[in-house]
């Protein structure tokens, strides 16, 4: 599946999104997928170059520490981010929409088992709804719960 000309294009779209991307592809010969997505990339390119030639756009690739990046999310180490939305998007929820006060190890008692069933249940739900970095905090709040409760 990683070989269909659908696949092609969207991983050589997505190194066309920096500056001075490249792409190299490797195969004993050119496929007819292979060539249908260099054509397509072209094609792609030269809208691209006549639109910001048109606008007056130079392409550059933005380039910020992880801390940078954080810092926007607002995050602190051992905190929850911030929900984010963007474009059209914005106001609107996806998904996972509230976050529920999370249990230390301590708390959840003789229901340990279940507290965690019920993380890693939110967890993939937040994954599935494409909520990554919600599920994120809460696989990290597993780990922190179990590593709590072996006494790490």
């Amino acid at each position: 599946f990683l070989r269909s000309e659908t696949s092609l294009v969207q991983t050589i779209g997505r190194a066309a999104r920096n500056a001075d991307a490249r792409v190299v592809l490797y195969a004993d010969r050119i496929t007819g997928s292979m060539e249908r997505a260099m054509e397509e990339t072209s094609r792609r390119r030269e809208k691209q170059v006549a639109y910001n030639t048109e606008h007056g756009i130079t392409p550059t690739t933005i380039k910020r520490a992880v801390a940078d990046i954080l810092g926007e999310l607002g995050e602190k180490p051992g905190s929850a981010p911030k929900a984010r939305g963007r474009g059209k998007d914005k106001g609107k929820s996806r998904g996972v929409t509230e976050t529920k006060a999370l249990p230390l190890a301590g708390e959840s008692g003789h229901n340990f088992k279940a507290v965690l069933a019920d993380l890693e249940k939110q967890m993939r739900e937040a994954a599935a709804n494409l909520e990554f970095e919600e599920a994120a905090r809460l696989r990290d709040e597993v780990k922190r719960l179990r590593e709590e409760e072996l006494g790490l």
